[in-house]
């Protein structure tokens, strides 16, 4: 034998979780009106601002250039390419119905990716890449031709880390490289320069509602956002951190930090530092409100945490407690479905149809 059996193991899990009860939530959502909430929301969004570096992204022009244009059935897919920062750029499929008439503004949907799924590639619904098939199938993470199909302009962008934005190739087996990412590498490096891959993700799709600005087939007011797990973290503080933002649909990604991310080890893409210090995630939803926000809930997924859809419902009832001050508890929905962690989409199209197209 050349090891020897450890007997005892001394953590520091319980002393971390101590420290995050007494610390937690220093700027906890609490306002008891509408100009204590608005108060709220403008200091809270200055310090979130700061902390995942949204102040330290660099402006440039974003030189937006087609590279392809493929017929689908029912819409166009066009490649396009934007700059984010200087030098740093970031691939999106538009995808555009046939319908669409010259002169006509639509309502557009951002349908952001999670991990696992090839990054663009899945809410571009590219079934014809045979594991990326099998994929969409499992998860239904296709939402960005299911909105395509309704009529909506999607835009279907690669975050930092994914896709054609990986750091690497990687080594290994192939599929497992395509389909994976490099956002544990990128946000290790970026903590250490006070920035955050969270913010990175932000300023992105902050930049590509900038694109989205320049075009004249898009209404200007009915701008929405949409992902599943990752894709609803970027939904989710894009839509806290932007007001452009006027419907925002967050699957798979809602829960408090305390049971999904501290006791339970997630990609290291959802940690910022000083984040729970200030915050839940509730909180950071409460920022949205009130515009309409929809929140979808797997009852058996396993990213909800411990105490499963109790970890979830908490940090909601602190949203709605936002949308009743503002008197937009209309605008906000949880829906709770029998499923793990996918894309459920059961009220999304309709609750978006109704919000974005007003």
């Amino acid at each position: 034998m050349r090891t020897v059996p450890t007997k005892t193991y001394y953590t520091a899990m319980k002393s971390l979780v101590g420290r995050f009860d007494r610390e937690a939530r220093k700027l906890k959502f609490e306002a008891s009106d509408v100009e204590e909430y608005e108060a709220w929301k403008t200091k809270v969004k200055a310090a979130l601002s700061d902390l995942i570096g949204i102040a330290r992204m660099e402006m440039c022009d974003l030189l937006p250039e087609r590279l392809e244009t493929v017929q689908e059935d029912g819409y166009r897919r066009e490649k396009w390419l934007i700059q984010t920062e200087p030098d740093v750029w970031m691939p999106f499929y538009l995808l555009l119905p046939d319908d669409l008439q010259p002169g006509e503004r639509r309502p557009c949907m951002i349908a952001a990716h999670g991990h696992g799924t090839a990054g663009k590639l899945s809410p571009a619904g590219r079934t014809d890449i045979p594991a990326l098939a099998e994929r969409i199938e499992a998860e239904h993470t296709d939402y960005g031709v299911s909105f395509v199909r309704r009529g909506y302009i999607v835009l279907c962008p690669d975050a930092r880390g994914f896709g054609e934005r990986r750091e690497s190739s990687g080594q290994g087996d192939e599929e497992h490289v395509f389909m994976s990412s490099t956002c544990n590498h990128l946000n290790v490096m970026a903590i250490s320069m006070g920035l955050s891959l969270t913010g990175m993700w932000t300023w992105d799709l902050q930049r590509l509602i900038d694109y989205i600005g320049t075009r004249q087939d898009i209404s200007q007011d009915h701008i929405g956002c949409c992902g599943l797990s990752g894709g609803g973290l970027q939904t989710l503080w894009l839509a806290a951190l932007d007001e452009r933002v006027s419907c925002a649909i967050v699957s798979g990604y809602f829960y408090g930090y305390k049971d999904a991310l501290l006791k339970l080890y997630n990609c290291s893409c959802n940690y910022v530092p000083g984040l729970w210090e200030h915050v839940d995630m509730g909180d950071v939803a409460a920022l949205i409100a009130p515009r309409a926000l929809l929140i979808e809930t797997g009852d058996q997924d396993p990213l909800n945490g411990e105490r499963g859809v109790d970890n979830v419902t908490e940090q909601v009832e602190i949203t709605a407690r936002a949308y009743r001050l503002t008197g937009a508890g209309d605008r906000f929905v949880h829906h709770v479905f029998a499923g793990g962690h996918v894309w459920n989409g059961e009220q999304s199209y309709d609750f978006a149809n109704r919000w974005l197209s007003e």
